[in-house]
């Protein structure tokens, strides 16, 4: 069973891996839509871009994450997760869209495919790992709680009756 530390440190990796997935989208849009520029196609390449800013913002919330454990960071993340899963399977969904269209930019459409899997592939660990560390976070807290229950001490009064019985 891998520890706390492990996780947290396995959600900063993967958080870096998604950043740098949506700069690589994001960048690739950017050049597959100058590609079309040249080309006058009616074909747009924005989806690669806005994949990219959802494993961008992924990314980013999964590093706020890994340093703030806290329940509202955990919930943050667990959405901007679910934003980049839904964003790169819409981007797999328009890209294959495009494949039909446009015969010339294989490699491209390759490349967005490729980058579009291993974002949804990171956001949906990154998922796993956020629920892995708030059972521990949750655990915590309630050994806290359990543990400050047990060494509370029971006011009594001078003569040994607890206070308010006569």
């Amino acid at each position: 069973m891998c520890t706390k530390r492990a996780l947290v440190w396995s959600l900063l990796v993967l958080s870096v891996v998604d950043m740098g997935l949506g700069v690589s989208s994001i960048t690739l849009g950017v050049l597959g839509i100058r590609a079309l520029l040249v080309q006058k196609s009616q074909t747009s390449y924005s989806t690669p871009i806005w994949s990219g800013v959802c494993f961008l913002i992924c990314g980013a919330c999964g590093i706020l994450c890994a340093k703030k454990r806290t329940g509202f960071t955990m919930i943050l993340f667990s959405a901007c997760c679910i934003c980049g899963l839904i964003g790169g399977i819409l981007n797999v969904q328009f890209v294959r869209a495009m494949v039909k269209r446009v015969n010339n930019l294989h490699s491209l459409h390759l490349t967005f495919l490729c980058l579009a899997a291993l974002g949804i592939l990171g956001c949906t660990l990154s998922t796993w790992l956020t629920c892995r560390l708030a059972s521990y976070e949750q655990k915590r807290l309630f050994l806290e709680r359990d543990l400050s229950l047990h060494h509370s001490v029971e006011m009594k009064s001078p003569c040994g009756s607890p206070v308010g019985s006569v």
